[in-house]
């Protein structure tokens, strides 16, 4: 079991969308140590791992839904 909470269809729609288009975006999150981050960069992937959905951007980078901020194309 874990603490992922679902977010907003909508969103998941956009970040989708973002991805399919390979929009350059600016995502801010918050980390693990609870830091808030930012990443400049495409989503290439949207994928879920023991029972929470991540994204993972084109450096590698991959961020818990839940975390996310921010998202707005660049």
């Amino acid at each position: 079991m874990t603490d992922y909470q679902p977010i907003d269809c909508g969103v998941h729609d956009r970040l989708e969308s973002f991805s399919v288009l390979r929009t350059r975006c600016r995502i801010d999150f918050q980390a693990a140590d609870d830091a808030t981050r930012s990443v400049t960069g495409r989503i290439t992937d949207i994928f879920t791992r023991e029972g929470a959905e991540y994204l993972r951007t084109d450096d590698g980078t991959e961020i818990r839904l839940d975390r996310l901020r921010t998202v707005e194309p660049t």
